[in-house]
Formats: structure tokens, C-alpha cells, sequence
């Protein structure tokens, strides 16, 4: 059994085979699914999605950064709203993008360390969106200094001392298709990680992994990561499956 952690279900991508999309992943031995929130206006989706598989599907609940803009109290307000009323497994996902565009990114700061609160405050953990932003992030996180903060480092791609300034902070590293990719040098420094950090994902439909890069992402895939894992430890992909479904019923509580 596998468990996706990170997997955007609901998204237009999949809306003309959803449902086999989800029976493919079953299929593969991908039971369960943890989807992030973006914004406001895919909550609705991901509620009606969590009803539909009410035993295979879990949510978080948070402000995406690159949805952080001139609209950004309304959406904190959302996600306020939504914590207070729902229930979620993390505030997620979470962070800075300073890929895109770095209009906002005081605004994805202070977004991004109110969320924080909130998961303390709720006693959730957090789901990192980290591009470009490392040392951003970690300015945040340094400054956090709570027993109770814990998450997961969402896509990680950094290099090896990211990785244990990360889990020095309470953090899981998400590790998805690019682990895959020839020239990422991910899968070396996942070798030099135990596996007591580690949880797969996908990010579906974005990053697919090699076989199948650059086309649609979907969850079936992520036995694909397992195995790029498992090679990478030189473990069997049964011990991969079994240690990062534990890593990610422990933190998320599912």
C-alpha cells in the first residue's frame, strides 16, 4: 500500500476521467490520497471529491503562493474559515515561489508565517511549496522555535544540507517524480537520507516522472518514485512502501 501525499485530484486536468484516473492509482496499490488547497475557488472541488471517497481521501487546507496577490486577506480569511468549520489533516500547501514572480513575496512571507500559526494554533502540521525560496523559508521556520511544528517539505529538490536544516526543523521531505529525472541529482542525495524522513508523492497532474515526463501526471505513477527509491537505498520497494505509509499515517493522522 502507497500513500500519495500530495495530489491534486480535483483539478480541470481530470475532469473526463476522474474516476478511472483514481481506479488506475487503486489498481497500482496507491490507497490513499492527501489533497493541498490552492485557493478559494477549489475548495468546493475538494470537498465534493472527499465525499465522494470518503475513506480514501484527506485534505489540507492553506493558501498556495502563487495565488498570493492584491486579493490576499479575503483568501487568509478563507482559509481561516475553513479551519475553523472542517477538518483537515495539515495547513498545506504552503510557502513561497519566488519563480514566477517576486511582486508579492513580503506578502508570501508574512502569508506564509500566519499560516504557521494557525497550524499551531490547530495543531496541524505544515506542507512547504518551495521554489527558489529556501533561504526565504527558512528565515521563517528558524524563527518559529515550537516543539509542535512538523510537516512536510513539499516537491523537495534541494541538496543534501537543505535537507537536514529541514529535518532539524520537524520536517518529512516529499519526494516525487523528480527523483526520476537523470540530471536532477535528487535520487543521490535521497541515498544520503534515511528513510525515517521521507514520504512519497506525486503533485498530479504536474511533474510527471520519467517514463512519462512532461505529459500528464496522475497518481498510478507514483509506484514509478517507489521504485527510484527503493534503487536509490537499495531496498526493496515493499520496505519503501510499508516505512513512507508509516511516516505519513503518523504526521498527517490517518
Amino acid at each position: 500500500m502507497l500513500i500519495d501525499t500530495h495530489t491534486h485530484l480535483y483539478v480541470s486536468e481530470f475532469d473526463h476521467d476522474r474516476r478511472d484516473m483514481i481506479q488506475r492509482a487503486q489498481d497500482a496499490g496507491v490507497s490513499t490520497f492527501v489533497l493541498p488547497a490552492i485557493d478559494s475557488e477549489t475548495t468546493e472541488a475538494m470537498h465534493t471529491l472527499k465525499q465522494d471517497y470518503p475513506e480514501n481521501i484527506f485534505l489540507m487546507m492553506g493558501l498556495h503562493p502563487t495565488h498570493v496577490g492584491e486579493n490576499l486577506a479575503d483568501e487568509l480569511w478563507h482559509v481561516r474559515q475553513q479551519l475553523e468549520t472542517n477538518t483537515f489533516v495539515a495547513v498545506g500547501e504552503i510557502g513561497m515561489d519566488l519563480y514566477w514572480d517576486k511582486t508579492y513575496k513580503k506578502e508570501q512571507q508574512e502569508a506564509f508565517a500566519q499560516q504557521i500559526d494557525w497550524a499551531l494554533e490547530f495543531d496541524l502540521p505544515i506542507v512547504i511549496h518551495c521554489r527558489e525560496a529556501f533561504d526565504e523559508i527558512f528565515e521563517v521556520l528558524d524563527g518559529v522555535q515550537d516543539p509542535r511544528l512538523r510537516g512536510v517539505f513539499h516537491c523537495f529538490t534541494g541538496n543534501l544540507q537543505q535537507a537536514e536544516h529541514a529535518i532539524n526543523l520537524n520536517m518529512l521531505l516529499g519526494i516525487g517524480g523528480v527523483v526520476t529525472f537523470k540530471n536532477s541529482g535528487l535520487a543521490e542525495t535521497v541515498a544520503n537520507i534515511s528513510m525515517d524522513h521521507i514520504v512519497l508523492e506525486t503533485d498530479a497532474p504536474y511533474l510527471a516522472p520519467t517514463p512519462f515526463r512532461g505529459k500528464r501526471n496522475e497518481s498510478s505513477y507514483m509506484t514509478f518514485v517507489a521504485d527510484k527509491v527503493a534503487t536509490a537505498h537499495q531496498i526493496s520497494v515493499s520496505e519503501v512502501s510499508k516505512k513512507t505509509t508509516n511516516n505519513a499515517k503518523k504526521l498527517f493522522g490517518i
